[in-house]
């Protein structure tokens, strides 16, 4: 019941045309630009950096109720950005200035330091629970190097030949990380890293690739290629589908997607920049595949009493699978509530 997508699925949502699509664009802080990084379980939160109206970098929180917020800087520092938000929206990583940062609503920012003997940090991604943080880090020998971070200490990844690596992405338990390396020809190549092994995902006919998102367990993987734009790599077929071919319909007038920064667990969200043609900008975007449907556990565009059922019988369960549809651990009453509320929807 751990597998959150089949490759089956993947590919219903590149053929369905049943299934709600929407792409909405973000907006600023009163400035001139603005990115998305990452996005909550729900789709309701998005967290990345914009301009506000003074020109200053400032991190973002961004909710479907109330539009974009500033979340301020670490101490002495002039500039923020947030790059990772945890399964339900209420934790936030990223860098300010040159220091990695947890970001809580009760505790502010937190500076998580840095790899031994470096002198910088970023943290780009944060596991469902907010208890693991990736990200890029210097260390002793002044390389750049991907880290994650847990309980407090930050372990080096490593890379694929060459010198240089940074983490982007993390699944729900921490286990599978995603980011980019150099291979021995120092291209940067977008990895996955699960039980100390990077895996080089390879491109979409480009000469370099990174991967910037991560589905709950693993499977679903958000990048770009630096020719071809934004990417989804799934680990059931083993390659990349270009976003931009899959969803042309929702890209009016010359608009494009640039890259896929982040994935919600249930793959239905992903989050990115693009190019807006009734702008004239670069914005951030939401994309709203459409699939899976609200409640729809057992992912067949029906919510009926098979996905009742599958909750009842996972109820109580810990961990983040189908049937944990608001990905907080626990298969629970909320989430009996959702497969009721949307009873019936797509049947």
């Amino acid at each position: 019941m751990n597998a959150l997508i089949s490759a089956t699925v993947v590919l219903l949502v590149s053929t369905a045309t049943g299934w709600s699509q929407s792409l909405t664009w973000l907006g600023t802080l009163g400035g001139r630009e603005s990115w998305a990084y990452d996005v909550s379980a729900s789709g309701s939160v998005v967290v990345g950096w914009a301009f506000n109206a003074a020109g200053a970098i400032r991190a973002f929180r961004w909710s479907a109720a109330g539009g974009m917020r500033e979340l301020g800087t670490l101490p002495g520092a002039w500039w923020s950005e947030a790059y990772g938000v945890s399964a339900d929206g209420s934790v936030i990583v990223g860098t300010s200035y040159s220091r990695a940062f947890r970001w809580t609503e009760a505790g502010g920012m937190q500076d998580l330091g840095t790899l031994p003997g470096g002198t910088w940090s970023y943290a780009y991604g944060v596991s469902a629970d907010g208890r693991v943080v990736v990200g890029g880090a210097r260390n002793a020998a002044g390389y750049d190097r991907a880290f994650r971070w847990e309980s407090g200490g930050m372990q080096d990844l490593g890379t694929l030949g060459g010198n240089r690596s940074e983490a982007y992405g993390v699944s729900a338990n921490g286990s599978v990380v995603v980011g980019w390396a150099h291979n021995a020809a120092a291209w940067r190549r977008a990895f996955r890293w699960e039980d100390g092994v990077l895996r080089d995902l390879s491109t979409l006919g480009g000469t370099e690739s990174e991967a910037y998102g991560v589905s709950a367990n693993g499977s679903v993987v958000v990048g770009r290629d630096n020719w071809h734009g934004a990417f989804r790599w799934t680990a059931a077929t083993g390659r990349m589908e270009n976003l931009n071919t899959t969803y042309t319909h929702l890209l009016a007038g010359g608009s494009y997607l640039e890259r896929a920064t982040a994935i919600s667990p249930n793959g239905r969200y992903i989050v990115g920049r693009g190019y807006n043609a009734a702008t004239l900008r670069t914005e951030a975007f939401l994309l709203d595949t459409g699939f899976p449907l609200p409640g729809d556990v057992d992912r067949n565009g029906c919510v009926d009493d098979a996905d009742l059922l599958m909750v009842l019988f996972a109820f109580g369960e810990p961990g983040y699978r189908n049937e944990d549809l608001n990905w907080d651990g626990t298969t629970d009453d909320a989430d009996l509530l959702i497969v009721l509320f949307n009873f019936g929807n797509g049947c």
